[in-house]
């Protein structure tokens, strides 16, 4: 019997702990007003949780389309960065580029950067984003028919998110500068929540990078 790659037990292990964040987003997803159809189109299509939940929040709290659809697109602006760091590992024919783009996560990337071969790295990049991909939807089905009989904060299914985000975050707070633009961009936000239409503050709050920007 030949012997599981090295990888294989992490990337399903990463696949199911995804399945479990997904049924919280298919929980809060129909809570904020979308139906179970349009809750799974989500996750298959757009299949990137910080963008998918950043959007959903906003509506949830009376936010308009058009900023939930920028503040979606602000935290996926990061899976163009992971397709450059890995774009070497992931050849062949347009329709397997293609299905490798829609792969392109958080996980998947990491999986691939921490191996040391570039036969593993890509091994590691397809097993992470499909398992992955067919538990995150998995999970978003079940949440989404669990529907309105399930309280999101009876289970603590409501803080799932900012959990995982500012897991997400900690390690970038090591970088040069970054504490600085967390505070501005904390304190922009602060000040403009009871002033402007939802996800407007978090959008702003952006304007932090600048503090960088001058820096340097």
């Amino acid at each position: 019997m030949r012997k599981p790659p090295p990888y294989a037990a992490d990337a399903l292990g990463i696949g199911l702990a995804t399945g479990v964040y997904g049924i919280s987003f298919g929980v809060l997803a129909v809570g904020a007003g979308l139906s179970v159809a349009q809750a799974c189109a989500m996750s298959l299509l757009v299949f990137t949780g910080g963008s998918q939940f950043a959007a959903v929040s906003v509506v949830a709290v009376g936010g308009s389309m058009a900023t939930a659809v920028v503040n979606g697109l602000l935290l996926g602006v990061r899976n163009t960065a992971y397709g450059l760091s890995i774009a070497t590992l992931l050849r062949g024919g347009l329709g397997r580029r293609m299905l490798a783009s829609h792969l392109v996560i958080d996980e998947s990337t990491a999986m691939a950067r921490a191996q040391e071969e570039p036969g593993e790295a890509r091994g590691a990049f397809w097993l992470t984003g499909f398992a992955v991909f067919v538990l995150w939807n998995l999970g978003t089905l079940g949440g989404a028919l669990a529907g309105s009989g399930l309280d999101p904060g009876t289970f603590g299914l409501d803080a799932m998110f900012p959990a995982a985000f500012l897991a997400l975050l900690a390690p970038q707070l090591r970088q040069r500068d970054a504490p600085t633009v967390a505070l501005v961009g904390a304190l922009i936000a602060v000040v403009l929540v009871p002033l402007t239409p939802a996800g407007v503050p978090v959008l702003a709050a952006s304007l932090a990078l600048l503090v960088a920007v001058r820096r340097r």
